[in-house]
């Protein structure tokens, strides 16, 4: 299976355009489960993948579930990245298949999500006590450069 990066619900198009790009960018897959906080052919997703948007891998899931069913990622795969998480992204070994799944920007990843996957939560650290989190998009793109290095 092809790696990925998934947002779970995302509200922000150009933030999922950023993304798309980045997937571009580094040969993934976006898979974006719905809903979202805007509508998929919103100018601003395709402003911000800019002419790239239409080389975009997309799959669209109705729910989580849908997701699951039918991407049916290996459990060992999922990555899911939260301020939270007890892993540093530095300390994973990134199989070839990940999948890593963002929440939504302004909530995180909904607690079906989260439940039982304890062991699958991965953060990018901060140094600065300043701030809570990154912008979705960089932290994207900053986890895939991670899960990718020694490949590219």
């Amino acid at each position: 299976m092809r790696p990925a990066i998934v947002l779970v619900h995302p509200e922000i198009a150009g933030n999922t355009g950023s993304v798309g790009r980045t997937c571009v960018a580094l040969d993934l897959d976006l898979c974006l489960i719905r809903p979202y906080g805007f509508e998929i052919t919103d100018r601003n997703v395709r402003r911000a993948g800019l002419d790239y948007w239409k080389h975009v891998r997309l799959q669209e899931f109705d729910g989580w579930d849908d997701f699951l069913a039918r991407r049916a990622p290996r459990p060992e795969a999922l990555f899911l990245f939260e301020d939270f998480g007890a892993r540093s992204v530095y300390d994973v070994e990134f199989p070839t298949d990940f999948h890593l799944v963002f929440g939504q920007e302004t909530v995180g990843l909904p607690q079906a999500v989260l439940d039982g996957r304890d062991d699958r939560l991965v953060r990018l650290p901060m140094r600065s006590p300043y701030i809570r989190s990154l912008n979705l998009a960089n932290a994207a793109t900053a986890a895939a450069y991670q899960a990718l290095r020694g490949t590219l």
